[in-house]
């Protein structure tokens, strides 16, 4: 298991400058020039030729990537065209609120997902999986910032139930320890605060969790009718064992191994794809944050965040593959003797 898993983390690296390699070439070859935009639009020719100069985006593309690669593989990732910071001091900035806002939605789609499948398998063809795949459907169907609007008008400007943008209240100070709003309050104490995170993080949660739910209650359904047809769950029912156990402690845990990996590549996917949810939300993350940058074309900042969103993909990749080994011991990734 540790040969495999330094294997998958060396693998890391090709990835990881393919990646490198080709937003590299997409930010420098279809992106609007920097300069003017950095300058503004009355800045003069001389001007713009010095900032280009003094940055190094005259130099040849494959010495810029030369350049841009030894300070990666040393942690340095460039500084913003914008705001003269450090990119590694901007993510980490606006990163764990992407990570809460992600962890939030992926622990709902979970708990729903895995429950409405499991129900809908159990009881075949019932209104109960008539509704669930409904459900599951309009989840797949309906796209993010349509959710996310619907869900303002409802609860926030109809009910009132719920604030509609930001992660807490702009007059409180939350204790800034992990980055984290709900982690940082439980640790001062401070309940106020934590109500107030919880309850900006509902709604974005809810919509950013949706489309997840819908495919982990897909899987969940699909892969709960294939384990209750086989031989050891009749044997298990004619042995008299609770139909509750038979289905929670049997039949699920045999069949979790494909939910466990749309599980994991969903988190992924909404560590890097939270672009919509936080822009419809204004939530502080990465996503609203990259999207502005593709914009400006700050070209340091795109290029670190889809290399952070790379990792995280393959990481998370590694982490389900291992957890494969706990929930069926028949996988084995010890090299077969010959």
């Amino acid at each position: 298991m540790l040969k495999y898993i330094i294997k998958r983390i060396l693998m890391l690296i090709p990835v990881l400058i393919g990646v490198s390699i080709i937003v590299f070439l997409i930010m420098r070859v279809f992106s609007p020039d920097p300069a003017p935009i950095v300058l503004g639009q009355h800045a003069t020719q001389e001007a713009q030729e010095a900032w280009r100069q003094a940055i190094g985006l005259n130099d040849p593309i494959y010495l810029q990537y030369w350049h841009y690669l030894k300070g990666a593989l040393t942690g340095d990732l460039g500084t913003s065209y914008y705001t003269k910071i450090p990119v590694v001091k901007e993510i980490m900035a606006r990163f764990p609120a992407t990570i809460e806002l992600a962890v939030v939605a992926i622990i709902l789609a979970s708990l729903f997902g895995i429950l409405i499948g499991v129900v809908s398998a159990v009881k075949k063809n019932s209104i109960f999986d008539n509704a669930g795949m409904l459900l599951a459907l309009i989840g797949v169907s309906m796209p993010i910032f349509w959710l996310g609007i619907l869900l303002i008008i409802l609860f926030s400007g109809t009910l009132h139930w719920l604030p509609s943008n930001g992660r807490i209240d702009p007059l409180l100070q939350p204790a800034h320890v992990t980055g984290f709003y709900l982690i940082d309050s439980l640790i001062a104490g401070d309940s106020g605060d934590f109500v107030d995170a919880l309850r900006h993080l509902v709604l974005p949660a809810a919509a950013l969790a949706m489309y997840s739910m819908a495919i982990i209650t897909r899987m969940t359904r699909s892969s709960m009718l294939d384990t209750l047809g086989q031989d050891f769950i009749r044997t298990a029912r004619a042995k008299g064992i609770a139909e509750g156990r038979v289905i929670f402690r049997h039949a699920l845990r045999n069949g979790l191994i494909p939910i466990v990996t749309v599980i994991g590549l969903q988190l992924g996917s909404l560590l890097g794809g939270a672009v919509l949810t936080e822009t419809v939300f204004s939530w502080p993350g990465i996503g609203a944050y990259t999207v502005t940058c593709i914009l400006k074309s700050d070209f340091p900042v795109v290029q670190g965040v889809v290399l952070l969103v790379a990792a995280i993909f393959v990481l998370m990749n590694l982490i389900v593959d291992v957890i494969y080994a706990f929930l069926d011991p028949r996988i084995k990734y010890a090299k077969k003797e010959v």
